[in-house]
């Protein structure tokens, strides 16, 4: 790609993302990204540049969440997994220092009270499985659950993924494979096999900015509201396990199944699992015609709003329905109806089944953002301008 230059193409009408996307190279920083967007099923844009190529793969953090999210509610919708039945019932360990009573619905919420194993944990613990979810397990509630509901930033993979493979006997990345990503011959893996490797771009920058770069006062609030010992730094980091961010970009972490938070795809693989979420989706040179995943009975279940209240992780209020977060300032994805899942550094993935969008857009250089980066807000705008909506919260 040249200098303000991008590959792919936009279909007639869409040239303003293309504007707004190629802007977030020489105004917002961008070093390699890609976005895509479908409309109606089809795929109007697919672009992609700096440092991606055509085929390049991305780790986009707590975007794997939703495809969590949409593997709990199509189990549901099968008949196979109950939201009102305590966790106790799949998976009989987890019934342990008071959780008995916990509905699985909860864990999807981010209200079941477990934001963080209570013992510390290590990455080889998160990384066999097993060791985390036995952590989890034996774990008490930080607040009465049900009572408040607070950010699992990592947690919610493994309580959600455990659930789901005692229900089906197969691990989240495999469930994945075979029920979603395959059928619609998406690029989408948690656990990503050896021979993608090579594709995968290296994240640039981290977490948290770099202390050297921030004034002493700021640093103190960092360090009061972000700390390894407060609520949210043991969020962050599972207790400890993820101390050092670059392990992101390592071939073990790449490979193992970390349902929040370790997801690889690219973007025209994303904004078709969202498109086929909501509705059918077109076959064209990349991809297989697919059939809608989902009812719109089960997508208006998953994307109801189920929370209220500040958070008592991030310590402002969030709005979450099964699993996805829904349209607010926090979450502007534009459509008032639209549901989804960011992720740190400022991927993002959502589907508008009002408006019939699905937008994708991942990227390597990470950056700091709490309510909406603005490489996705510029993105989103353009999107929702090319259909004649204003957008919500954008």
């Amino acid at each position: 790609m040249t200098d303000g230059g991008s590959s792919g193409f936009c279909a007639p009408g869409w040239e303003g993302v293309r504007d707004a996307f190629e802007a977030n190279f020489t105004e917002h920083g961008d070093l390699g990204a890609g976005t895509a967007i479908h409309h109606d099923g089809r795929l109007v844009v697919d672009l992609w540049g700096g440092t991606y190529e055509t085929d390049s793969l991305q780790s986009v953090f707590s975007t794997t969440k939703g495809w969590t999210a949409a593997l709990a509610s199509l189990l549901v919708e099968r008949g196979e997994l109950d939201l009102d039945a305590p966790v106790a019932s799949y998976w009989a360990e987890f019934a342990a220092a008071g959780k008995d009573k916990i509905p699985v619905r909860w864990l999807l919420t981010h209200q079941a009270g477990l934001p963080f194993p209570e013992e510390p944990a290590t990455l080889e613990d998160v990384l066999s499985w097993d060791g985390i979810v036995d952590k989890l397990a034996r774990s008490a509630p930080v607040w009465e659950p049900g009572s408040a509901h607070g950010y699992h930033a990592v947690t919610y993979g493994f309580l959600v993924g455990e659930v789901l493979r005692r229900v089906s006997g197969r691990t989240v990345g495999t469930l994945l494979a075979d029920e979603i990503a395959g059928p619609l011959g998406l690029d989408m893996w948690i656990g990503l096999p050896a021979e993608h490797h090579h594709r995968v771009v290296d994240l640039v920058g981290g977490l948290s900015p770099d202390p050297s770069d921030i004034d002493p006062a700021m640093r103190e609030m960092l360090e009061l509201f972000m700390g390894p010992d407060t609520t949210l730094g043991k969020a962050l980091s599972c207790h400890g396990a993820f101390g050092a961010t670059n392990v992101w970009n390592s071939a073990e972490v790449r490979s193992a199944e970390i349902p929040a938070a370790n997801g690889v795809t690219d973007a025209r693989s994303l904004s078709r699992f969202y498109a086929a979420l909501v509705g059918d989706v077109d076959a064209d040179e990349r991809f297989p015609a697919g059939k809608q995943v989902l009812t719109d009975e089960t997508v208006a279940a998953a994307s109801t709003r189920h929370t209220s209240g500040n958070d008592q992780v991030i310590m402002f209020e969030t709005t979450i329905g099964l699993g996805f977060w829904t349209c607010s300032p926090f979450a502007p994805y534009g459509g008032i109806k639209a549901f989804g899942h960011g992720g740190a550094g400022g991927s993002l993935g959502f589907a508008d089944p009002e408006n019939g969008l699905g937008f994708g857009y991942v990227m390597s250089k990470m950056q700091q953002n709490l309510t909406g980066d603005p490489r996705t807000r510029t993105l989103v705008r353009a999107a929702y301008e090319a259909i004649g909506v204003e957008p919500a919260h954008v």
